[in-house]
C-alpha cells in the first residue's frame, strides 16, 4: 500500500498549476474548464486566470491521480469523479465525453479556520438578534435546515450552529464526502462511498442513515440532502431525535420544503403524498435561508418558522421571524438591507424557555409594533 505521504507528494505535483491558489486563502473555488481556461473566485467574485496545464492528458492525468488518492474508479465506464483531496478541498471532475469540452473540474476549497458566529457577524452575514435567536433555537432542539444555492454559506453556517449544540450530546453526521467541522467533543462522522469498478461496495446516505440509528445519536446532522435519503431525514427528525440539522439546495424557506417535498418522493418507500407533506411540515420547524448576493457576500436572508402543512389551503404554513428587506436607495434601484425582526413570533418560543433561552428584545419590539399597526 502507498503511504500517504507519497500521495500527497504526488498529487502536489500533478496539480502544480493550480497550486497557488491551494495556497491563497481568499480563494474559494478553483474552477478548471478544460486545461487552458482556469478560473478561481476569490470573496464571491469569479476571475480567470492566467494558469493552465501543459495538455488534457496533464490535467487528466492530474484527476486519475486524484482519483486513486480517493479511492475511486475514474474512466470511460466512470466519467464522473467526486471526493476529498488530502486538504479537505471537495473536488467535482468530469471526463468527456460527458463533458465535451473536458476535462471540467470544480475544487471547493473550505477555510482553514473554523468559522464561528463571531466571524460571520464580522462579515455581516448575520445580525446579533439574529444570531442570538438561532442559537436558542438549537440550543431549545428545533430542527433546523438550511438553505441556499451553491456557494452561499450553507455549510459554513451550520459549522457555526453547531457550536451552540451542548456538549455532553452526542451528534451523528452523515455525508457523501466529508466538509463539515463540527465544533462539538462527541461527534462521529459517517462517509458514504461508491461502488468500485465492479459494482460492489457501495454505501449510500441511506445505508447510513439506518446504521446511525442504532448508534444512539442525541441529533443527527446531514452535510447535504440531494435525493431519498430526505425521508430518513424527516422521519428521523421526527422520531425523537430532535434539534437534528441539515442543508439542502433552494432558493426560499418555502421552496426548501418543496424540496423536500420531492426528495422524499424519491425514495423506494411508498407514501401517500399528503401523508409525506404532514411528515415534512412536522419534521422541519426552523429553516435558515442563505444567499449569495450581486457582490459576492453570502448572507442569511430569512429566519423562517415551519407551523406544518395547511391542507385546506393546499401549502406549507411558514412565518418569516427575521428577513433581510429590498431598502430604496436615493438613486431608485434597490439593496438588500440588514436581516431584521418582521413583526412575527415564534410559536415555539416556550421550547426556548424550557432550556433557558428567549427571543432577543427586538423580536418583541417588533411584535408590539406590528400589532400596533
Amino acid at each position: 500500500m502507498i503511504p500517504h505521504e507519497f500521495f500527497v507528494a504526488s498529487l502536489k505535483t500533478f496539480f502544480a498549476p493550480v497550486a497557488p491558489f491551494f495556497d491563497d486563502p481568499a480563494v474559494t473555488d478553483i474552477l478548471i474548464n478544460g486545461p487552458f481556461t482556469i478560473h478561481v473566485e476569490r470573496r464571491g467574485v469569479i476571475e480567470k486566470t492566467s494558469a493552465r496545464f501543459e495538455s488534457a492528458d496533464a490535467l487528466l492525468a492530474a484527476l486519475r491521480n486524484a482519483a486513486q488518492f480517493m479511492g475511486r474508479t475514474f474512466d470511460a465506464e466512470h466519467p464522473i469523479l467526486e471526493g476529498r483531496l488530502p486538504d479537505g478541498s471537495r473536488l467535482e471532475a468530469v471526463l468527456p465525453p460527458v463533458a465535451p469540452d473536458g476535462p471540467i473540474v470544480s475544487i471547493r476549497r473550505f477555510y482553514k479556520e473554523t468559522l464561528t458566529i463571531e466571524r460571520l457577524l464580522q462579515f455581516g452575514s448575520l445580525s446579533l438578534d439574529g444570531a442570538q435567536t438561532l442559537a436558542a433555537m438549537v440550543i431549545g432542539k428545533l430542527n433546523v435546515v438550511v438553505s441556499g444555492g451553491t456557494g452561499s454559506g450553507k455549510t459554513s453556517l451550520l459549522n457555526a450552529l453547531s457550536a451552540y449544540v451542548p456538549e455532553a450530546e452526542r451528534i451523528v453526521v452523515i455525508e457523501d464526502a466529508r466538509e463539515l467541522q463540527i465544533q462539538r467533543p462527541h461527534v462521529v462522522h459517517l462517509e458514504a462511498r461508491p461502488a468500485d469498478a465492479k459494482g460492489r461496495g457501495e454505501i449510500t446516505i441511506r445505508d447510513l442513515f439506518r446504521a446511525t440509528l442504532r448508534l444512539r445519536p442525541d441529533r443527527i446532522f446531514v452535510g447535504e440532502l440531494r435525493g431519498g435519503e430526505a425521508l430518513e431525514f424527516v422521519q428521523a427528525a421526527t422520531s425523537g431525535h430532535g434539534g437534528s440539522m441539515a442543508t439542502l439546495h433552494a432558493s426560499h424557506p418555502m421552496d426548501a420544503l418543496r424540496r423536500l417535498e420531492t426528495m422524499g418522493l424519491m425514495s423506494d418507500v411508498s407514501m401517500p403524498l399528503e401523508a409525506l407533506r404532514q411528515q415534512v411540515g412536522s419534521a422541519v420547524e426552523v429553516v435558515v435561508q442563505t444567499s449569495r448576493l450581486p457582490d459576492g457576500s453570502r448572507r442569511v436572508t430569512h429566519i423562517s418558522e415551519v407551523l406544518g402543512w395547511d391542507s385546506a389551503r393546499g401549502m406549507f404554513e411558514v412565518v418569516d421571524i427575521f428577513h433581510r428587506p429590498l431598502v430604496r436607495n436615493d438613486a431608485g434601484t434597490f439593496t438588500v438591507g440588514e436581516l431584521v425582526p418582521t413583526g412575527a413570533l415564534l410559536r415555539r418560543v416556550d421550547r426556548l424557555r424550557e432550556h433557558g433561552h428567549d427571543l432577543p428584545a427586538s423580536v418583541y419590539a417588533a411584535a408590539r409594533h406590528h400589532g400596533a399597526g
